[in-house]
């Protein structure tokens, strides 16, 4: 029986959008540096690379092919990019394993990328069909949060206690150096406007670290923040996800083929769900998608150690943590997107390299990377840490 196992991880740091290092770099080109460094950390011959698959939410064109190109990687090596939401990270990698374990290819590099700065999201015209089917099918991702706020009773002080608590586990595990071996410095040209006379000038720059994390953070600053939807609403501009660019990647190889090389991979792909839910409270998507993900693997919620919850919103990962019943202790341990950031189509791509290097250094088996997703749906994965 064929198993795809990780054998390598790379990320570019997270920089703030339209704001930070990589106000003026393509999706295509933060695609490219992770897929390179990630290739040469796994001693792969790149020529060996059957294919690579991209998460992305705003792409323009197929991303995936031009990074692979970028990166270095032959002609023969082919590209696909895919979209579901805010899960298209780890939905590549769940693709990349499924090309290893059912069509027999040997290497694959499953990846994740978005430049909010430049797409802003994405976007596009309405369906009329599924307007009248699903009203809240577009629903602004903002109001389903403050719908699960309000709908399930996540008070603004529960929220914002949470959010506080991503910033610290974040500047901790910055301050102790747990990012800094995923993290694979890019030189860039940043836009920069003078607040003043608004000239704009294009300097040198690096994004060498996660940037958008603010470690100075208070609760009484938090509580002070009004909601962006006006008063009687909940989500703020401290208890959400930031709007930022990066990329990730990972190589993926057949488990066999990695061992006759002696390679020492950080785990194994073991599977993938999906589910779906009313598109007006699509953050608690979740609680649908990880039953169901361990079910499939004769595992419940205590037999994982390690947890990934992306924080879109507080108050859909405090409705999805503890509806679940998952421990808070094993459960987005260095902070989540509140503190680091939310690129879309990068961001399962990073929890899953995250939770694998994680994992080892806690001693962890079983790592889930899981995730609410735009028009009421919910994704997980299961990985195995060696």
């Amino acid at each position: 029986m064929r198993e795809a196992v990780v054998v390598s991880y790379a990320r570019t740091g997270l920089a703030k959008a339209a704001r930070g290092g990589f106000n003026n770099t393509s999706n295509m080109a933060m695609l490219a540096h992770a897929i390179e460094h990630a290739v040469k950390r796994s001693k792969v011959d790149p020529k060996e690379v059957e294919d690579v698959v991209a998460g992305c939410v705003a792409a323009s064109g197929n991303v995936a092919r031009g990074a692979a190109l970028m990166a270095g990687l032959p002609i023969t090596t082919s590209g696909a990019t895919i979209n579901r939401a805010c899960s298209s990270g780890l939905n590549a990698i769940a693709v990349a394993a499924r090309y290893i374990t059912e069509e027999g290819a040997n290497v694959v590099v499953g990846s994740g990328v978005d430049s909010i700065t430049f797409q802003g999201g994405g976007g596009g015209g309405k369906e009329p069909k599924i307007v009248d089917m699903y009203p809240d099918y577009w629903m602004p991702m903002i109001d389903t949060a403050d719908v699960v706020a309000e709908r399930y009773g996540i008070s603004r002080e529960y929220q914002d206690e949470y959010s506080l608590e991503s910033q610290r586990r974040m500047a901790a595990a910055q301050q102790a150096g747990k990012f800094k071996d995923e993290i694979v410095p890019m030189k860039t040209k940043m836009k920069v406007v003078n607040k003043e006379t608004k000239e704009e000038s294009i300097v040198d720059y690096e994004v060498n670290r996660d940037e958008c994390n603010r470690p100075d953070t208070t609760l009484e600053g938090l509580a002070k923040l009004a909601p962006v939807k006006g008063p009687d609403k909940f989500v703020t501009a401290g208890n959400a996800s930031q709007l930022s660019d990066g990329a990730a990647a990972v190589v993926l190889m057949e488990a066999k083929e990695a061992e006759k090389r002696g390679l020492q991979p950080l785990g194994a792909f073991k599977g993938w769900a999906v589910a779906g839910c009313k598109p007006d409270e699509m953050g608690i998507g979740p609680v649908f998608a990880v039953p169901r993900l361990l079910e499939r693997h004769g595992l419940k919620v205590d037999d994982i150690d390690l947890w990934e919850l992306n924080e879109a919103f507080a108050s859909q990962c405090l409705y999805s943590r503890d509806k679940l019943g998952i421990d808070p202790a094993k459960y987005n341990v260095n902070g989540g997107s509140i503190a680091i950031g939310h690129p879309f189509g990068m961001t399962g791509a990073r929890l899953s390299g995250h939770a694998l290097m994680e994992g080892k250094r806690r001693g962890a088996k079983n790592v889930v990377v899981t995730m609410c997703i735009g028009g009421g749906m919910g994704g997980a994965g299961l990985f195995e840490v060696y």
